[in-house]
């Protein structure tokens, strides 16, 4: 047991992982305030976008960007040198989706303050009914 808990104090990125990631989701499930649900969803967003660049770290690994020498002698090429850049993309493109999300959630938050006057979400459900 005690191999295992050495391992994870060994990776604080992944404690600091799970500390956002729950946070955030205690706080999109407990409040009742439309905007702090708000910002326990991007808590938990940001949350996984760390895992994600986590994820993408090698140790001694360099760019993967080729230059002529070694194009022209691909034998030589060790993959295990670069860094794979495919999680960075994603954690890119989950950037701009998570800001896409936030306006958009704003929006509609806006919204619904004006027709019905507050921002907690049991009077509201309670004004719809």
């Amino acid at each position: 047991m005690s191999e295992h808990f050495q391992a994870v104090l060994e990776r604080p990125n992944l404690i600091a992982f799970v500390i956002l990631f729950l946070c955030g989701f205690y706080t999109m499930v407990t409040s009742p305030n439309m905007i702090k649900k708000l910002i326990g969803i991007n808590i938990l967003q940001t949350s996984v976008l760390l895992l994600l660049v986590t994820i993408g770290v090698k140790a001694n690994a360099g760019v993967p960007i080729l230059t002529t020498a070694d194009v022209a002698s691909p034998d030589v090429i060790d993959p295990a040198n670069y860094v794979n850049p495919l999680p960075h993309v994603l954690v890119l493109t989950a950037i701009v989706v998570q800001v896409a999300t936030l306006g958009v959630s704003l929006a509609l938050i806006t919204a619904i303050y004006r027709k019905y006057g507050s921002l907690d979400e049991d009077e509201v459900l309670q004004r719809i009914e």
